[in-house]
Formats: C-alpha cells, sequence, structure tokens
C-alpha cells in the first residue's frame, strides 16, 4: 500500500532501551518481509514473543489436484460450498499455481484459536457477512465486500458478527500490493488513482493483553498446519510503528476509470502481487462515443489465466450467471460475449454488476474441491443450442 502508520507508545529512537513505569523493558519485534529490504514493522512487547510451552501434531491442508494442465473454459458454483463450523476447515481451495492458491469459504463460527499464515500473504474478499480482524496491531473492522489485506506472519483472529458469512481468498506466496503505476516514487497514491489513502481502513483500537497462561496458535507452513501452545497472549504489544500491517479496503471505494470507446481491463486493477494481479468490477457509466460498443471485446488471453469471481448484479457480458460463480478462461483460448450480449449492450448507459477478476500469469491447476463444483458444459456456452446437437 505503502503508508506509515502509528498505534500506541513507542520509544522516540529504534532498538534503544525501552522500559514501562516499574522499570521492565519491553521487547522490540521487527517484523518484516523479503529479508530486510521490504516492508517492516517494529512492536513493542510486554513478553518475549518466543515463549512456546508446546506443539501438537501438524495436519496436512494442501490440496488435492484434480486436473494440473486445464484448457477448457470451465465455470463453478460457489455457493455449493458446504458452510462448516471451523474457519480453517471451511476454507476450500479451487485453482493453485506456484504463485497462488484461490479458494472460497463458509465459516459458521468464529475460531477460539489464533492463526498465522507463514507461507503467504492473505487477500479475503467478504462476500457476505462483517466482522472485526484481531491482531497484534489493533483491530480492523470490516463489512460486506471489504477486501481484507493480511500479510504474511501475522497472527490474527476473526471474530464474525453472524453464522451467515462467505468470502473468497487467495493466498499469494510474495507481498500483496496496490498497482506500482498509481504510486508515485515516494509511494503516495496519485491523482489518477481509482482510490485514494482515505479509502483505506488501517488497524485502530489497540488493545494490549497482559495475560499469561495457555494460548493456541495454528501455524501454516508449507502446506501444513503445526499447532504451537505459548505462554502469553500473542496481542501484547504496548504499540507499533511501520508500514506493513492488515487493512480493509470496500469494493466501493474503487472508483472506475471510463472512456468513450470499451477500456481494456487494466483499469480495474486494484491489487498485484508476483504474476498475478487483482480486479474490481463495480457500478460504472459505460462508454460514451455514440457508436460505442459496452460489451467487451473478444479477446485472447495469451500469457494469462483469466478468473471471474461474480458477486452481484448483472453481468452484462455473461448468459446465466448467479452470485458466487466462477469462471476460468485458460490461456491461449479466445473469450468473449455470451451470444446476445453484445447486441443487448449497445446503447445502455451504465452497469450495475459487481465482480472480483483474478488474473493468474501461470496456468492454475485444478483442484478434486473444484471439479465438484462444476458447472456443466460452461465451454460450449458460446454456440446456439441448436449447433450442439
Amino acid at each position: 500500500m505503502p503508508m506509515y502508520h502509528q498505534l500506541g507508545k513507542i520509544p522516540n529512537k529504534r532498538h534503544v532501551v525501552y522500559r514501562n513505569s516499574e522499570g521492565q523493558m519491553y521487547n522490540e519485534e521487527l517484523v518484516g518481509t523479503q529479508g530486510f529490504s521490504s516492508l517492516s514493522t517494529l512492536a513493542y512487547h510486554i513478553y518475549p514473543p518466543t515463549r512456546v510451552i508446546g506443539t501438537g501434531t501438524p495436519f496436512d491442508m494442501r490440496p488435492r489436484i484434480a486436473i494440473e494442465n486445464n484448457m477448457r473454459m470451465l465455470s463453478f458454483s460457489g455457493f455449493d460450498i458446504p458452510a462448516e463450523d471451523d474457519y480453517l476447515q471451511s476454507r476450500k481451495v479451487l485453482f493453485v499455481n506456484s504463485d497462488l492458491h484461490i479458494g472460497l469459504a463458509a465459516p459458521t463460527q468464529s475460531p477460539e484459536y489464533f492463526f498465522k499464515n507463514a507461507d503467504a500473504d492473505e487477500l479475503i474478499f467478504i462476500h457476505k457477512g462483517s466482522g472485526t480482524l484481531s491482531t497484534m496491531y489493533g483491530e480492523v473492522e470490516f463489512e460486506q465486500h471489504d477486501y481484507l489485506v493480511i500479510p504474511r506472519g501475522t497472527i490474527y483472529k476473526i471474530d464474525f458478527d453472524t453464522d451467515d458469512n462467505r468470502f473468497l481468498f487467495i493466498e499469494s506466496f510474495s507481498p500483496i500490493y496496490t498497482p506500482r503505476r498509481y504510486r508515485n516514487e515516494f509511494g503516495q497514491l496519485l491523482e489518477h488513482s481509482p482510490f485514494c489513502e482515505r479509502d483505506f481502513k488501517k488497524p485502530a483500537n489497540l488493545i494490549t493483553h497482559d495475560e499469561e497462561g495457555e494460548f493456541e496458535i495454528l501455524i501454516k507452513k508449507r502446506g501444513q498446519v503445526f499447532p504451537y501452545t505459548y505462554a502469553n497472549h500473542p496481542f501484547d504489544v504496548v504499540g507499533w510503528d511501520g508500514y506493513l500491517y492488515p487493512y480493509a479496503f470496500n469494493i466501493h471505494n474503487f472508483e472506475p476509470i471510463t472512456g468513450r470507446i470499451h477500456m481494456p481491463p487494466p483499469i480495474h486493477q486494484n491489487f498485484e502481487g508476483n504474476n498475478f494481479v487483482v480486479c474490481s468490477f463495480v457500478p460504472r457509466l459505460y462508454d460514451y462515443h455514440p457508436q460505442a460498443i459496452p460489451a467487451p471485446y473478444h479477446h485472447s488471453n495469451i500469457d494469462s489465466d483469466e478468473i471471474l469471481y461474480y458477486v452481484e448484479g448483472e453481468f452484462m457480458s455473461r448468459n446465466n450467471i448467479k452470485q458466487g460463480q466462477l469462471t476460468l478462461h485458460p490461456a491461449g483460448l479466445p473469450h468473449g460475449p455470451h451470444p446476445g450480449a453484445i447486441e443487448r449492450s449497445i446503447g445502455k448507459k451504465e452497469t450495475h454488476e459487481l465482480a472480483v477478476m483474478i488474473d493468474p500469469f501461470k496456468p492454475v491447476s485444478i483442484t478434486e474441491t473444484a471439479v465438484e463444483l462444476e458447472v456443466e458444459d460452461y465451454y460450449l456456452s458460446w454456440i446456439s443450442k441448436q449447433l450442439t446437437h
């Protein structure tokens, strides 16, 4: 993103003696990624963040691959993912490559444990639900249609307001940032960016937990989850400052870029990681050239797969698409509007669709879970029914 942020009490200098009113020294921790060369934060703990008193038996969460090399247009009924009580068990990975995992979840209960993804940054799009993301950095209140960005290594706990929750998630094995082209050399978002710093919900309400006991933290590494028990509450931070912390961004704060003729998909970009981008399709005015065709032109994804997650509204370029449905258009195959969509779009002034698009630049493999959700014969949806017989 990056923006400097500070909460709580911190010393005037880094790496110096810092004591409480009773003379006890606080424990400084540097949290950073990509060695010491990227974003980082300095946090000050009451207790050392190393007080492990027990470990448990790890369990495997690696997805099972059903289709390693895919060259078919596919679609999946995302709302058919069953609701489950447990937060981690509810997370079902659908697509994988060496850069990211993409999945869906429908947890019904807030977890009692804490979770740390030591493999990946997490980008969670809240389709349904609201609640609080609690971390040592403070709290981030989230609501429907928020993106939650949780840097790798962040210990967190999610408290949901209800039992009706659905979200799309990405696990990125590289840091997730806002697009470089929208930031100046100092990191400030430029005037032509479709969002600005005011749109981000940063951590607030820092609560310092001075508690000892037994605290379960499930740590994910290389596809396995390792249960750890710590001797103190992980949110014992009295203050911190830096550039690395979780935050939220609501998709409705994305300001669409429009033009006289149809604009290419990069105008919708919201986030990026190594070898992938994430785009937000939001309600917007259509193109205003007198002969404009608002429907997207046919195009070939030579260098990237295209995964679209449909949130709500009328999806102008697609026929018979429902909320929570996903489409996968693999690299190397042309795709475009469904039959009738071009004609339907001509003369229309605006669209009310809401969708999230993920473009991985390496092909994705498809998991067994995804195959169970497949919409039959989606690849035939570009021809009229009479031609299929």
